[in-house]
């Protein structure tokens, strides 16, 4: 009997492995001001809204001029920041949205069930404001919200160059 018993948890040793947990920690995100980050515009709620932003397919790179240093140490879940467009918005060779426009984002931490982590921290542009006139968008520094497993080439990383 005591046989059996020995065996059997010398079998359960052998096959046991170890099981590693989220890290409570979450992959910080920097971005020094004056910094410009590429963002992919997402899927408008209201594409027929009449917009000129309507014309632009997801996926158009904004490139934007942060003028706020973020820091995800330090700037909680929601903070805002501010920029400005580097490079105009163009669609059919006719400019949508100047270079220079107002550009206002967030500071968010998602839920991310593939990331290692368990969450991830992501900016977000909300708005564009040209020449008094204000568009209601969402563009993320990644291609897509789904989680990908891979981040892009992103603010953190662009900041350290």
């Amino acid at each position: 009997m005591r046989r059996s018993v020995i065996a059997a948890l010398c079998f359960i040793g052998c096959c046991a492995v170890p099981v590693h947990g989220q890290t409570p920690t979450v992959a910080p995100l920097r971005v020094a001001a004056g910094t410009v980050v590429k963002f992919h515009l997402q899927t408008r709620l209201n594409p027929t809204s009449g917009d000129a932003l309507d014309a632009l397919p997801k996926g158009t790179i904004l490139q934007v001029r942060v003028l706020d240093s973020i820091d995800s140490a330090t700037d909680r879940d929601g903070t805002e920041f501010h920029g400005t467009l580097a490079a105009p918005l163009v669609s059919g060779g006719q400019v949508i949205v100047r270079n220079e426009a107002e550009v206002r984002g967030l500071l968010v931490l998602l839920r991310s069930r593939s990331h290692p982590e368990g969450f991830r921290y992501e900016l977000l542009v909300t708005s564009l404001t040209d020449r008094g006139k204000s568009y209601d968008l969402t563009a993320s520094l990644n291609p897509t919200f789904l989680d990908t497993g891979i981040q892009p080439e992103s603010a953190s990383k662009a900041a350290s160059k």
